[in-house]
Parts: structure tokens; sequence; C-alpha cells
């Protein structure tokens, strides 16, 4: 990279210290940008994410088997035996490249050069979080004009609507009773398991942050346990409960969500073929510009059913 930066037919005109200094100052970014975290970017924290399709995918194919037919009883000499077979349905998911870039001047590497100061930390971690935002959205919601599918957008996941208070006014836990919300609670993790016969267990419970804070502060009657600690200690399917703050609004009528499903990669994952990276410093102008990337492919539901929403709390 230091040859190149010196060449006076392409670049702008680096001395030797000058050039030494600033691919040094981008070796310690893209070195130390990876140890920034922002854990409010949660989906890679709540999807299994998966990286298997590797840099070279445009798209990712997955198939789903079905055993179709059923036996019989027969005689003896039978020649008529029921014919069963294997039917495969094959889906699709769109791979699609996220982008941000961050640069410095020719003043800006001189300046800093003779001040001793590293270059400016900061523009490495927005490029990075620009990306992981961007990837962070489209894995809650998906991209429907990219072809990008959410985690709480696949229509073939159970999406009830809360029922209302014993008193009929609302929908919403501000206004019910703890043991209307644990009721909520109690109907949406069994949902899976109705919708599939058993088929299909829930392990993690996914809130809004206020709605979290209800049912952890909320006391249950006559016994010293929160209405969350409760449920969870009797629940024989749910284990986890994690706050998501994209859930806010997020359901039917921009009423708030909650959503329960299995963390296992078998059932779901985030596709992220190529993680964050930065692509050779490029001069433009007067300018030195770090192209960042990645490639994402949203999320993918191999079994739907495995998930419930409920909508209006």
């Amino acid at each position: 990279m230091g040859a190149a930066l010196k060449d006076p037919k392409r670049y702008i005109k680096l001395d030797a210290d000058e050039s030494i200094f600033f691919v040094r100052q981008l070796t310690y970014i893209k070195s130390k940008t990876y140890d920034v975290e922002y854990p409010e970017l949660r989906a890679r924290q709540l999807i299994p994410v998966s990286m298997e399709a590797g840099e070279g995918a445009q798209s990712i194919v997955y198939h789903q088997f079905d055993m179709l037919g059923t036996a019989k009883i027969i005689s003896n000499y039978a020649k008529d035996l029921p014919r069963v077979d294997v039917k495969a349905k094959e889906f699709t998911a769109n791979v699609r490249s996220l982008g941000a870039s961050y640069g410095y001047s020719l003043q800006d590497i001189r300046s800093a050069k003779m001040a001793g100061v590293p270059l400016e930390q900061r523009k490495a971690n927005a490029a990075k979080r620009a990306i992981l935002q961007t990837e962070d959205a489209i894995a809650f919601s998906g991209d429907t004009d990219n072809g990008l599918g959410g985690f709480i957008s696949n229509s073939n996941i159970t999406d009830n609507a809360a029922p209302n208070n014993a008193g009929a006014t609302s929908t919403l836990w501000a206004n019910k009773t703890n043991l209307e919300m644990l009721a909520d609670l109690i109907s949406l993790s069994e949902a899976p398991v109705d919708a599939t016969l058993g088929i299909e267990t829930p392990d993690t419970l996914l809130l809004p942050l206020a709605q979290y804070n209800l049912v952890a502060n909320t006391q249950m009657p006559n016994i010293n346990m929160t209405v969350l600690k409760f449920f969870l200690e009797n629940s024989p399917y749910i284990k986890n409960v994690e706050v998501w703050n994209k859930l806010k609004g997020a359901g039917a009528s921009s009423t708030d969500l909650a959503m329960v499903y299995r963390k296992d990669p078998d059932k779901v994952t985030l596709e992220i073929p190529v993680d964050f990276e930065q692509l050779p410093v490029q001069e433009i102008g007067l300018e030195f510009e770090v192209p960042c990337h990645s490639r994402c492919a949203g999320v993918i539901w191999y079994y739907p059913l495995s998930a419930a929403k409920l909508h209006g709390i």
C-alpha cells in the first residue's frame, strides 16, 4: 500500500514518513474497530447467525422435504401396496451488499502526523455502525424491495391479537391485571405448540422494554414473585426472556408486539455471507477514502410455525 500511495502518476504526493504514518494508522483503525460493540443492535444476539453461504454467493437456496402417503391393512398376497413418496419445495433468499465509507483529507493526515496524534477513530466506528444498523433493520422486518426476509415479517408465523381485559375496555398490558398479563404470556407460549400439535416448542420470549418492565415488576397475588418470575418458573417451554425495543409499535395497527420462538439455527437464521470488512484505501481528489462492505440475505425461517406473535399488548 505504501508504494501505491507514493506513485505520482496516480496518487497525491505523500512523502515516505507520511505514507508510513497513514498505513500504520489505517492498520490500527482496522484492528480496533472490530472491538467496538453496540449492544442496542440486537439482531445478531437474538437470531442464530449463519455465514456458511460464503462471499461469492448471489443467493441462498434451501429445500424443505415432506413425506406423503399412508399405509393400510393388506392381505397376504396383496399387490396394490399404497405408494409413499417424498416431496421437496425449493426456496431462494437473495443476497445483497451493504456499504458505507469514511475518509481523511491530505491535510488531515499531515496534521495528525505533525501533531503525533492518531487519526480519528470515530469515523471508522461510524462506518461500521451504519452498516450494522442497516443489517439490524433488515434482520428485524426484512426489505421487500430487495427480496430480503425479516424476523417478524414471515407471513406463516402465527399472529394473534391480545384479548381485552376483564373490563372489556383494553388489550394493553398497562391496563391489565397481573393475572391477565400472565394469561397472555401462557397463551402466546402455547401458540406454536397448539399450531403444530406439539411438534414445535418455543424456548425464548421477546418483549418490548415497557412490557418487560411491567411483568418484571408487577407482583403476583399472595405470592412473593413477579409475573415474569412466576411465568418462567412454571412454563414448560420458555426458558429465556429478552428485550428487543424494535417490537414497540411493530404489531398490527402499529401496536406493541410480543413474540416467542425457538432460538435454534435449524428453525431460523440471519444470513450474513460476508461480515463487515474494510477495503483498500482509494484516493479521490484530495481525500483518501476507505470503503466498507458486508453482504446480507436477511432472515430465513425454515419452520415459521415454531414462532408466534401477539400484538396489541
